[in-house]
């Protein structure tokens, strides 16, 4: 898909392949967090600042390619989740602002973002990311997507009880039912998906904490350090698989 421009699409099509990723990818980015936080001692602040500076260099890298390349993209969205998930636990530990009101925050500022993405560009299609500007947008709207993700994710399991391994359930029939409305014309495709994609961020959160927290917490025990290098490994052995076959490329 070509532009006067000449850039081609910087993201992947939608297939199976991207589900699994970004479902793998929001658990690392609870996990990682948690990792670098309580494991290494970095502290939230010191996590924070590696993650961000980190964050930035692989935009830059993403941003400056011309199309779209799995190691690229798929090292920016795990970053950007981890961002996400850092970006609400610091308001949450270090401001007191609680998890409901992040909630609403984020939600305002992603409707926001995609109000004024298409007011500007009369779409809001992954496939249409061929452009500078929509490729902002797009991020803009993917951090915020990981953010409130993050914030209605920690409100229902850990402010309301809900608890890891119920809230995965509560996620993945969620999920399933914007597939159904989906397919049953009740939702456009470009609703749906970016409804599931704010969906599987606290769905893969969850998945995360379920692995990764003592029992006595309600989770199997893991920890962070294996959760984070199991769930890591998978992403690196799928990016690397469709870096070889192409199988996620979005067509001409």
């Amino acid at each position: 898909m070509n532009t006067a421009r000449g850039i081609l699409a910087k993201v992947p099509a939608i297939t199976a392949f991207f589900w699994v990723i970004k479902v793998l990818a929001t658990t690392v980015g609870e996990t990682f967090a948690d990792f670098l936080n309580e494991s290494l001692g970095l502290g939230l602040t010191g996590t924070s600042v590696v993650m961000g500076f980190a964050l930035v260099a692989a935009l830059i890298w993403q941003f400056a390619t011309k199309r779209y390349i799995p190691i690229v993209y798929w090292l920016a969205i795990v970053l950007i989740s981890v961002a996400g998930t850092l970006i609400t636990d610091t308001m949450t530990d270090a401001y007191g602002i609680p998890l409901i009101v992040s909630s609403m925050i984020f939600a305002i500022l992603l409707a926001l973002t995609f109000t004024v993405w298409f007011v500007r560009e009369k779409t809001l299609a992954m496939k249409s990311i061929v452009t500078p500007t929509r490729e902002g947008f797009y991020w803009l709207a993917i951090l915020f997507t990981f953010a409130l993700g993050t914030a209605v994710g920690d409100y229902l399991a850990e402010t309301l009880g809900l608890g890891y391994g119920l809230s995965v359930v509560v996620y993945g029939i969620a999920i399933v039912l914007v597939v159904v409305a989906w397919r049953a014309k009740l939702l456009t495709g470009v609703t749906s998906f970016w409804i599931a994609y704010v969906l599987t961020r606290p769905l893969g959160a969850s998945i995360g904490d379920f692995l990764s927290q003592a029992p006595a917490d309600g989770g199997l025990g893991w920890g962070p350090e294996n959760t984070s290098y199991v769930f890591l490994g998978a992403i690196v052995a799928t990016v690397a698989y469709l870096s070889v076959t192409k199988r996620d490329a979005l067509k001409a």
